[in-house]
């Protein structure tokens, strides 16, 4: 199966028009024309991940966050962008990336599932798609009221957490619940209008928070890598019933990038 095969049918699942545009998604390096056997998932093109799927002979990479987001000037084994890139073409590996219109197409919804809201609508309308409104995050309501330490410790155990950040009262009634995987700090005003008692989200600096809570919201912050890890399983799971049988996927080992202490 060639990889503009396997591109064709991704893109018709999740379209590259619902990425922003300053992202830079689709096939980033190598040919379309590479005959595929084996895909490596990995959330990035990270040294372990060029590493491993250069090790398994893998013929395709996919990972949500791009490796190029700037104009490349040079691709040299001076600086570890180079190297990287020089690996994959050495191996032969086609490099895809599908970033914020993942995020739009199937991140969200996915968290949200996981979290369990209840008529999760989109927390930051980006683009109509055929189920209606998409965009980044959710915002929905939990089955029942739980307070805000309880929740944490909930999201914690959710995503697999090392340890969660949480700005906000512990005893705080926690009923209606916003969600944005990854780097959600330009949302929280739009989480505050949206009446949520709480934001989920990633990369909240300490002003951020205190204002959030002054604001009436409280925050969990579950780290950027946190929540956003889900894109292995779920791309992986959404690869698998995309491509034919003969074609290998291999998910990358989930490894939280910080440890606390």
């Amino acid at each position: 199966m060639k990889c503009k095969e396997i591109m064709d049918r991704l893109e018709g699942r999740i379209p590259p028009a619902y990425a922003e545009e300053w992202d830079n998604v689709g096939l980033l390096a190598g040919s379309p024309d590479r005959e595929v056997h084996k895909i490596y998932v990995s959330l990035d093109a990270s040294d372990r991940a060029v590493e491993e799927a250069v090790r398994l002979r893998a013929d395709m990479l996919v990972t949500h966050h791009p490796l190029l987001f700037s104009p490349v000037k040079r691709v040299t084994d001076e600086d570890f962008v180079g190297r990287r890139l020089i690996k994959l073409l050495q191996a032969g590996i086609s490099y895809y990336a599908m970033h914020t219109n993942y995020d739009v197409a199937v991140m969200a919804d996915a968290a949200a599932r996981r979290m369990g809201l209840q008529g999760a609508e989109a927390l930051e309308v980006t683009c109509i798609t055929d189920e209606g409104e998409g965009g980044f995050g959710r915002v929905g309501r939990l089955a029942e009221p739980v307070c805000l330490q309880d929740y944490a410790a909930q999201v914690k155990e959710i995503f697999g957490l090392p340890s969660v950040t949480v700005y906000g009262d512990p005893g705080k009634a926690v009923l209606r619940v916003a969600v944005c995987p990854g780097s959600g700090k330009s949302f929280l005003g739009t989480a505050v209008q949206s009446g949520a008692d709480v934001y989920v989200t990633g990369d909240i600096d300490y002003h951020t928070g205190v204002d959030a809570v002054a604001r009436g919201i409280a925050v969990i912050d579950a780290g950027h890598y946190g929540v956003e890890h889900i894109f292995i399983q779920d791309a992986a799971a959404i690869l698998a019933g995309l491509v034919e049988p003969d074609v290998e996927i291999i998910k990358e080992e989930i490894v939280h990038p910080y440890f606390a202490v």
